[in-house]
């Protein structure tokens, strides 16, 4: 009995991490896309700009130890890469790796595809701070979007920085799964409106 009751107290006085999830899922439709794309997209590895690479964000209760989030995968660069790509490819544009782009748009000749995209990531933090009755919950997210497109010899630079905060009775990891989810569609389903 003793044994389980240390173990018990052990147990709950560890931090948890939870693994989220990044999803974008568009919310619109983008009927030119592979008319401003062309027929093949080259996604060039993300670059994770940010001090802190291990978590993307914390929730600290009112009492007891954080709970931090990791991406899912990890590192977030990949996760975001992984879920940009998908959804690219449900839209009906062609997606392939390159593994190097100088960001030039006179290095576009050198690329096997109509037009090439990265994301250098700047901010992505989630935290929340418990009280007696409410949790805030305060995310930033910064992208530096570059899309060089071929045929016009030119690289467009998009920023992306977005910062949203909201009172909820009580921060779970499905509700800052939502909430980051939904900036993402915010950020990309503004960008393929109308990307150049």
């Amino acid at each position: 009995l003793v044994l389980l009751l240390i173990i018990f107290a052990v147990d709950c006085v560890e931090a948890k991490t939870y693994s989220l999830p990044l999803r974008y899922q568009p919310m619109k439709e983008f009927p030119s896309l592979q008319q401003k794309f062309g027929s093949t997209l080259g996604i060039v590895p993300f670059k994770d700009e940010r001090q802190e690479k291990s978590y993307i964000g914390v929730h600290i209760p009112l009492r007891g130890l954080p709970t931090y989030f990791e991406s899912n995968p990890m590192p977030l660069e990949k996760a975001l890469q992984e879920s940009l790509g998908d959804a690219l490819s449900r839209l009906g544009v062609k997606v392939v790796s390159v593994s190097n782009w100088d960001g030039t748009p006179e290095s576009l000749k050198n690329i096997d595809t109509d037009s090439v995209l990265t994301i250098e990531i700047k901010k992505f933090w989630t935290e929340g701070m418990g009280s007696l009755f409410r949790t805030n919950i305060k995310t930033t997210v910064q992208l530096v979007i570059h899309l060089g497109v071929k045929n016009e010899a030119k690289v467009f630079t998009r920023n992306a920085d977005v910062e949203k905060e909201i009172t909820v009775s009580r921060s779970t990891p499905e509700r800052v799964e939502a909430i980051i989810s939904q900036i993402l569609s915010d950020i990309f389903d503004t960008f393929f409106s109308s990307p150049n």
